[in-house]
């Protein structure tokens, strides 16, 4: 994050790098930096002509390079945006567009004064085998933009707050999180209706998030799990059936209650090999936080449960898609012998 932030602080300063390369699972921050530069950079009455966007899924490269390359009439300097997927990460390309990646890497020697170009990757990583991965690493600017975890997640949520003159207490901040999940882009939402709720020079307190924030399916799931565990039948089955009403397939469901005990599961083997927190995350391919709750739910139940708890889901699962048994009626049972 110090590396954008310092990218940020070149754009305020009229300074920015002649090609980047964003990339990462958090959109909205990348989504922020595009519009800081749009912002910076590009005077408002400029910018209908002075930003231009490509996507390498339906366009050539070289005609991108093209673009910078051009000259811009009358303005001093142009913007061009390039969405991709494919030449910077791993995976099979299915785009029928051929790419002369010679022209970027000779654009990258001597790139156009007037130009910047912004090539923008949704991904969690790029692919370090690729020659131009390491070619964009040592002549562009590569920025990442990973999700935002722990303390720094709830210290964003705090300062969103703080500028919208509100107080939002770590409590709930922290509820926040718990109900909504860690996606920057449904916590802003969630951040300006509590914030609005409370008016300027206002708090929010956990009972304003638990009266003005509902549960996300995932979230919900995850609270499922917690009342199964602490055995407070009552409450899952009230859940569940709050899903329900927002119109959530019971395959769909039982899928994420079997999710969530597979990650419980995992997580508690690794924790017993002493991965750590972070180790966990990165070798599930999990958000932090989500190993922290999976972390905490583990205590609660010992492996062999967890094991027959997702023989007995498979099971139901196959009677639900075969008709077998009723879904609704199939997972009400589920939940039941669980509390038993």
């Amino acid at each position: 994050m110090s590396d954008v932030k310092a990218a940020a602080k070149a754009i305020r300063g009229g300074s920015p790098a002649s090609v980047y390369l964003l990339y990462g699972t958090e959109k909205y921050q990348m989504k922020q930096f595009a519009d800081l530069m749009k912002e910076q950079l590009i005077e408002e009455a400029h910018r209908d002509f002075a930003i231009a966007t490509y996507d390498t899924a339906d366009t050539p490269i070289e005609q991108v390079i093209e673009e910078a390359e051009t000259v811009p009439f009358l303005v001093p300097r142009k913007l061009i945006f390039i969405r991709d997927q494919q030449l910077f990460t791993a995976g099979k390309d299915n785009s029928k567009i051929e790419h002369r990646m010679e022209s970027l890497t000779s654009y990258l020697d001597n790139p156009a004064e007037y130009s910047v170009l912004i090539f923008m990757v949704q991904g969690e990583k790029l692919d370090e085998r690729k020659k131009i991965v390491k070619t964009m690493k040592s002549k562009a600017t590569v920025l990442s933009f990973g999700a935002l975890q722990g303390d720094e997640l709830i210290g964003w949520i705090v300062k969103k707050a703080e500028s919208q003159k509100v107080v939002i207490e770590k409590a709930a901040a922290d509820a926040l999180v718990s109900r909504a999940g860690t996606s920057l882009q449904t916590l802003s939402a969630e951040v300006d209706k509590l914030c609005l709720y409370a008016g300027s020079g206002g708090t929010v307190a956990v009972s304003d998030v638990e009266a003005m924030v509902a549960r996300n399916t995932e979230q919900n799931i995850f609270a499922m799990v917690e009342e199964i565990a602490r055995l407070r039948l009552s409450s899952a089955l009230e859940i569940f059936y709050e899903l329900l009403k927002q119109k959530e397939e019971p395959i769909k469901i039982m899928a994420l209650i079997a999710r969530q005990f597979r990650i419980i599961l995992q997580v508690k083997e690794l924790a017993s090999q002493s991965y750590s927190q972070q180790q966990i995350a990165s070798t599930l391919g999990l958000h932090p936080y989500a190993v922290k709750i999976a972390g905490e739910q583990s205590k609660k139940f010992q492996a062999d449960r967890l094991r027959l708890i997702l023989k007995h889901l498979a099971e139901l699962d196959y009677q639900m898609k075969t008709g077998a048994i009723d879904k609704v009626l199939g997972l009400e049972l589920f939940l039941l012998k669980l509390g038993a």
